[in-house]
């Protein structure tokens, strides 16, 4: 736990830094494949940042393990995103002299991608440890409101970004979004407190055997010792194996009827509305719902929107409506996985346990939409959807809480009785 003189401070410094660097990276997002197609010249090089990106989150279960136990402070999260800030200006710098290769997009790619693996996960858990003394349940709450204020930046980012590029050129947002994360590092450095040891028997029992020497539990010890918590990642890295199904899927399907990106833009609009929506929802309504089930629910409500997605495809209005309907259960379901991990983790296996479910929902997006074409080439966009909408629905089925009885899960840990002022 984390002692904070005052948390309510200290709680929206952490909301105001998601919300800060989100925007950046979701409108840099637009601007990224522009500057390097202008630079470079080459088709090819603009994913060439994406592609780096990714390597140091898939790699992340054996180079992060120490360093993730050390970002336990604001000071320690503000020094990742200042590396960050160092990798976001390879690009500007390199453009501004004229330099800008193959070399730089992969370096400024793999920089980035090691700071945000490990930034994600940290913020999480120190929000988490932040609010532990604030009473039973903000935590939670919390977490679904920095959930909230990343998600909200998918609505306000690509217009912003598509205004500034207009006005100014994709450059300028390459800077822009440089500051944005160094405004987070120094709203972080504000977050002072030091860790104190929770009173005997108010928290989770120590896994020793699943912590090393240095006290950094490997990923597959904290999910197999928390089985609700495994089970809830499966279900995260089930569906981000099946997101390829709906961007991809759609946007093929609209080539293939002649309405070449109306489908997927449908379908977004659609998915980010509700998302918006179940994010704005989540504070109130996780806490007082079972966690697991909410998640497990959640999931097979995205399975079956997907499922249903082929046989309406003559409507943009009932594809948007469907995606707003698997957009809202998603912001519910991810709550319920972070109240999971709040309510049975703490200290170093808390931040492994971020970072498990990091790794997997993450990765496995990735893995799907490399592969994605080559299936939908093989089996069609249409039974793509449907196969993917009923494999999320069947392990909602067979992860959630009732069929199966979770051996040797315990129940939720209660923190010592204060008030909390943080309604």
């Amino acid at each position: 736990m984390i002692q904070i003189v005052n948390p309510r401070r200290a709680i929206a410094v952490m909301l105001t830094t998601t919300f800060v660097t989100w925007l950046g990276q979701r409108a840099t997002a637009v601007a990224l494949p522009l500057v390097a197609l202008a630079e470079t010249g080459s088709a090819w090089t603009t994913g060439l940042v994406g592609g780096a990106v990714g390597l140091p989150m898939l790699t992340s279960a054996w180079w992060a393990r120490d360093l993730r136990q050390r970002l336990t402070t604001g000071g320690a999260l503000a020094r990742v995103l200042a590396v960050q800030v160092l990798g976001l200006l390879v690009v500007p710098v390199g453009a501004a002299i004229g330099a800008v290769g193959p070399l730089h997009l992969a370096t400024a790619g793999l920089v980035t991608g090691a700071a945000t693996t490990l930034s994600g996960p940290g913020q999480r858990a120190l929000l988490a440890d932040i609010c532990d003394g604030a009473g039973p349940g903000v935590a939670a709450r919390m977490l679904a409101w920095q959930d909230f204020a990343h998600r909200s930046t998918m609505i306000l980012a690509p217009p912003l970004a598509g205004w500034a590029i207009t006005v100014g050129g994709p450059l300028q947002l390459l800077w822009a979004e440089a500051v944005g994360v160094a405004l987070g590092a120094a709203l972080l450095l504000t977050v002072r407190g030091t860790a104190v040891p929770r009173a005997e028997g108010a928290g989770v029992p120590r896994a020793e055997s699943a912590a090393g020497a240095d006290g950094a539990p490997a990923l597959r010890h904290v999910l197999a010792r928390h089985p609700e918590v495994r089970r809830a990642v499966t279900m995260a890295g089930v569906g981000g194996l099946a997101w390829f199904a709906f961007t991809l899927g759609l946007a093929i399907l609209g080539a293939e009827t002649g309405r070449p990106g109306l489908l997927v833009s449908a379908g977004m609009t659609g998915y980010g509305a509700g998302s918006l929506a179940g994010a704005l929802l989540a504070p109130m309504l996780v806490p007082r719902l079972p966690p697991l089930g909410t998640m497990a629910t959640g999931w097979i409500l995205l399975g079956a929107t997907f499922a249903a997605l082929p046989a309406v495809t003559a409507s943009l209005g009932l594809i948007a409506a469907l995606a707003a309907v698997g957009g809202f259960a998603m912001p519910l379901g991810i709550a319920a996985l972070n109240r999971l991990i709040t309510t049975r983790t703490e200290g170093a296996e808390r931040r492994a346990a971020f970072a498990a479910e990091s790794l997997v929902h993450d990765g496995a997006v990735s893995i799907g939409l490399l592969a994605g074409g080559a299936v939908i080439g093989l089996a069609g966009a249409g039974p793509t959807l449907v196969v993917a909408g009923a494999t999320q629905v069947a392990v909602g089925l067979l992860a959630g809480p009732w069929l199966l009885a979770v051996p040797g899960s315990r129940p939720p840990r209660r923190p010592a009785a204060r008030r909390s002022s943080l309604r």
